[in-house]
């Protein structure tokens, strides 16, 4: 069966880690756009605030995406260190996932042909 070199093995644990920390930037909300909308009509007028909303809840979304996006690194980065499990193979035919989808997806646990049939 194939494998990965040690290089490409570091090169994907390296896009773990930048992508954990990506994730992590993510759900710290420094931009605070996911704050309490403020109702005061004569500070802020309805079409703003309506905006303001879409926004909160557009960025909620994006922080509840990134949570769990966030706990499927972790779980891939306890994997890569784990010597029973062989990080980059799918778990469903055990084919090498293509570089190019962990280098997109790190934490992807299929191939392609898998995740499809998956319905994912």
């Amino acid at each position: 069966m194939e494998e990965y070199s040690a290089e490409e093995l570091a090169q994907l644990h390296s896009v773990l880690l930048k992508t954990k920390q990506d994730l992590e930037a993510i759900l710290a909300d420094a931009s605070g756009q996911s704050d309490t909308v403020e109702l005061d009509q004569a500070a802020v007028g309805r079409i703003s605030r309506i905006d303001a909303i879409q926004r909160q809840e557009m960025a909620k979304a994006q922080q509840r995406m990134a949570a769990r996006r966030l706990g499927r690194v972790n779980q891939a980065l306890i994997d890569f260190d784990d010597p029973d499990i062989d990080y980059g193979s799918c778990r469903d035919c055990g084919e090498l996932i293509p570089l190019g989808r962990l280098h997109a997806r790190p934490e992807a646990l299929f191939c392609v042909a898998c995740a499809q049939e998956r319905g994912g």
